[in-house]
């Protein structure tokens, strides 16, 4: 078919499913068809990725998420009722949180209104989500609109996330699983998405910016302290050093650079006039005005004191070490050496009981030093042993070679030669080599059952993980795991005191797995959106004993909730949910 034949075969597709000609709807059919080769006439089911995947697209979004969840769950609440679906995607396209009603769960993890769903441009075709991260502008994508025929029952309306440089990082999509309705009528939707998005591009610039200066904006004096519609930190010279999307457009347009510029190269201010838009001065008097002569209000905010506890290594640390911890001096110093070794090739060796976090350590060594190449494992406790092909290093990448500790004598002879093999490559063709142990390999070596060449080959630098129980960031790894196996739920998922009291008490031989696999039994058991102690599975390595019923502990009480409440050592409202539980109650 030629060229000229191509173009009207598109052109007459796009005639008989009713596209808009003259829009970014039309360009995106004509990318789908010709640079990706999909076809329109065939329906593609929704494209999940793997639990795998999904946690790191999670991981990596992690502190965006919980800086837009309690937004994200207003606006929800607010769309709820009208059977919406709410959909918060990375800038790759892949949902990293969802808000939807459970009662259609099937249903909307077929049309891909789900968590972990990839609506990329290439992979879904023309979408609401897709077409957002390609024109970086909102929109909505109405039926059939959309490429695939799978979607075309579906209007989705999505406006994009800028991060605080002006990069796109998310899209926030409102979504409907079938709308009887036309276009024109999801427009009070786009307008409700590009309200959230910029009060979640305020609360993340506000975040990132507490020790400076941050001058906010609104052209209504009503609505500057409370809902502005821009905002830019400043430092100490009074330099653009990060700002809201609405700021872009405010002061550059589409092309104009705003990082970087002195704020009075827009304003009619400079630094030294921010105390006189502070909030003690009544709003109508903090006036300012851009120099082609628009008005506006201010309302600056001085930059608060550091935290003196806060060691420095943790304003410095790489965004992949991010999500690892949280104020634990010992994980922020490992953390900070890490993070100096990524660039280098160096052999590292990881070190910690299990469930510690080695494999999420390796992996966030691999993003910081350029995570776009392979990243391999290799289970030393399988056999025989897997070792990969050489020529599947082509570009370099990392190999992790998990469970060092378990190899005998034949598998540390072949991984040997592996490496020698390995060396052979040219430098920038070698993986990164890095090892996962859960036993000290130092008293291996001495009692010969690691061979030394091996041990020297994988032990350059070793990094030790210390267990969970000598960590003092327990509550925000707490609140960090409950955010993910809270997905879904409507409402936040939270922990009672006495919960929350009890899994601090805990030895956690299991560590962070074992955390992990505590909170998410805990929230299938909680009813609604509070895990209280009697949720909480028991430890795992404690004998089982027969618990004391709750019947006979009411019987014993004379069937006084409060006295057996505190006979048991938990709230009222506690046994009174179990009660209902069991069917005690009339």
């Amino acid at each position: 078919m030629s060229d000229l034949e191509h173009i009207r075969e598109i052109d007459k597709v796009l005639s008989g499913r009713k596209i808009e000609r003259d829009g970014f709807v039309t360009q995106s059919w004509r990318r789908c068809v010709e640079q990706y080769g999909m076809d329109p006439a065939k329906p593609s089911p929704a494209h999940i990725v793997t639990e795998t995947r999904l946690r790191e697209h999670v991981e990596q979004s992690e502190r965006l998420i919980t800086i837009a969840r309690s937004g994200l769950d207003s606006l929800f609440r607010q769309i709820a009722g009208r059977n919406y679906v709410l959909l918060l995607a990375d800038a790759k396209g892949v949902t990293v949180d969802y808000f939807g009603d459970p009662q259609f769960e099937d249903d909307l993890r077929r049309a891909g209104l789900y968590l972990g769903s990839d609506w990329s441009e290439n992979v879904a075709g023309t979408c609401g989500v897709g077409s957002c991260i390609v024109t970086e502008q909102a929109m909505t994508v109405h039926q059939s609109d959309h490429f695939d025929l799978t979607h075309t029952p579906l209007s989705c309306t999505a406006a994009p996330i800028f991060d605080t440089a002006g990069k796109l990082t998310a899209v926030l999509d409102i979504s409907l699983l079938r709308s009887p309705q036309p276009k024109i009528s999801q427009s009070l939707a786009l307008s409700m998405v590009k309200a959230s998005v910029r009060r979640v591009e305020m609360a993340n610039l506000m975040a990132e910016s507490r020790d400076e200066w941050v001058l906010r904006f609104s052209r209504s004096p009503e609505f500057l302290d409370v809902d502005p519609e821009a905002a830019v930190a400043l430092d100490g010279s009074g330099r653009i050093i990060g700002m809201t999307h609405g700021a872009k457009a405010l002061f550059g347009g589409a092309g104009g650079a705003v990082i970087g510029q002195r704020i009075d190269q827009f304003l009619n201010i400079c630094v030294d006039n921010l105390p006189e838009l502070m909030r003690d001065r009544p709003t109508q008097d903090r006036l300012i005005s851009l120099h082609d002569g628009q008005a506006l209000f201010g309302h600056a905010i001085a930059p608060q004191k550091a935290r003196a506890f806060l060691p420095r290594e943790a304003d410095l640390r790489p965004a992949a070490f991010r999500n690892l911890c949280g104020e634990d001096p010992a994980m922020l110093g490992l953390i900070a050496h890490a993070a100096r070794l990524a660039p280098a090739k160096v052999p590292l060796l990881i070190h910690g009981e299990t469930g510690t976090g080695k494999d999420a350590l390796a992996r966030a060594i691999h993003v910081s030093a350029g995570g776009a190449k392979v990243f391999h494992v290799l289970a030393c406790s399988a056999m025989p042993l897997p070792l990969p092909e050489i020529d599947s290093w082509p570009d370099g990448g990392t190999l992790l070679i998990d469970n060092l500790d378990t190899l005998d004598a034949t598998g540390q002879g072949a991984l040997l030669d592996w490496l020698l093999r390995v060396e052979g490559l040219p430098v920038k063709a070698r993986p990164r080599l890095i090892a996962a142990t859960s036993e000290d390999l130092t008293q291996a070596v001495m009692q010969g059952r690691l061979r030394k060449d091996l041990y020297f080959r994988l032990a350059s630098v070793r990094l030790a993980l210390p267990p969970l129980r000598h960590r003092q960031d327990i509550d925000w790894l707490i609140d960090r795991i409950l955010r993910r196996v809270g997905h879904g739920r409507p409402g936040m998922l939270k922990l009672s005191p006495a919960a929350r009291t009890e899994l601090k008490a805990r030895n956690w031989p299991g560590n962070l797995r074992e955390l992990s696999q505590t909170l998410e039994v805990a929230a299938l058991m909680a009813e609604g959106s509070v895990i209280d102690q009697p949720d909480l599975p028991p430890e795992p390595l404690q004998p089982d004993t027969p618990s004391e019923s709750l019947s006979q502990v009411l019987a014993a009480c004379n069937g006084n909730m409060s006295v057996a409440a505190r006979r048991l050592g938990v709230n009222r409202s506690t046994v009174l949910r179990r009660a209902r539980r069991e069917g005690l109650l009339r």
